[in-house]
C-alpha cells in the first residue's frame, strides 16, 4: 500500500528535511509541499490526501485551524517545536505528534501508524461492507477498531472520551474531543443528548423523564439537546 502525503511547514529547512524523510520511505508518495496553510488550501480540491505532515505555528492560518478543514479520512501528523500543542493536536483527532527536532526513526514510527490505520481500514472494507462499519481509535498505544454496532454510548471527560461497548464491561479510553467523535459517528445511528454524552439510538431501552436507559447506564438528557432528541424519538 502506498499513501499520498502532503507536507505543510513555513520553515524551509523543516520542509526540506521532511521531504527527504518522505522520499526514503517506500510506502509514502509525496504529492504536495507547501510553505503555508493558505497555499495548501488552494490545492485541496484537486486530489485525495491520505497523510499530512503539518506544522502548527504558521502565519495567517495555523496548523490547528487548517486541520479542521481536512477530510475526516486524512490522517494528521503534527510536526512542531512546541510541546504545549500536543493535547490540542489530539482534540482534532491527530494520529501522532512529532516534536522538533525529530529523527528519521521517529518520523518512520509515526508514518507506520498511518500505514497501519489505512491497512486496517482497507481490511474492513474488503469484507464486503457497503459502508464504513466502525472507527479506529488510539488506546493504550494501539489502534483499536470499534464497530458502530458494538457502541452503546460515548462519554466525554475533559480531554478524553470513554467508549462503552456491549462486548467489554471496561470502556475504551482515548484522547479525543467529543466534537471529533461526533463527526466520526454516523448521524443516522448516533445522537448527542448532553454535552458529555452521545448515545446509539438502537441501544436505547427506554426514556424516563430526563434520562435515557441503555443497559445498566443512565444517561442524562441536557436541556440544550432535549428538543432535538425528543423530536428524533417521536419520528419528527
Amino acid at each position: 500500500m502506498k499513501l499520498n502525503c502532503w507536507i505543510v511547514d513555513d520553515e524551509p529547512l523543516a520542509l526540506g528535511l521532511l521531504d527527504s524523510y518522505v522520499q526514503k520511505t517506500p510506502f509514502l508518495n509525496s504529492t504536495g509541499k507547501y510553505s503555508s496553510a493558505i497555499q495548501a488550501m488552494n490545492n485541496m480540491p484537486n486530489e485525495r490526501i491520505d497523510v499530512i505532515f503539518l506544522d502548527i505555528q504558521m502565519p495567517e492560518v495555523n496548523g490547528m485551524e487548517f486541520a479542521r478543514f481536512l477530510d475526516k479520512n486524512t490522517r494528521i501528523i503534527f510536526t512542531t517545536a512546541f510541546s504545549e500543542y500536543a493535547l490540542d493536536g489530539y482534540k482534532v483527532n491527530a494520529l501522532d505528534y512529532l516534536l522538533k527536532p525529530f529523527s528519521y526513526s521517529e518520523f518512520l514510527s509515526a508514518s507506520k501508524r498511518a500505514l497501519e490505520w489505512f491497512e486496517m481500514k482497507a481490511a474492513s472494507e474488503e469484507k464486503g461492507e457497503s459502508e464504513v462499519s466502525g472507527i479506529f481509535v488510539r488506546s493504550d498505544y494501539k489502534l483499536v477498531h470499534v464497530l458502530f454496532d458494538d457502541i452503546l454510548l460515548v462519554e466525554g471527560l475533559k480531554d478524553y472520551i470513554k467508549i462503552f461497548t456491549g462486548k467489554d464491561p471496561k470502556p475504551i479510553l482515548t484522547l479525543m474531543s467529543m466534537k471529533s467523535m461526533e463527526d466520526e459517528l454516523p448521524a443516522t445511528r448516533f445522537i448527542r443528548v448532553h454535552r458529555s454524552f452521545i448515545v446509539n439510538r438502537d441501544k436505547i431501552v427506554r426514556v424516563e423523564k430526563n434520562r435515557i436507559i441503555i443497559g445498566k447506564h443512565e444517561i442524562p438528557i441536557g436541556e440544550t439537546y432535549r428538543k432535538a432528541f425528543m423530536e428524533e424519538i417521536n419520528g419528527k
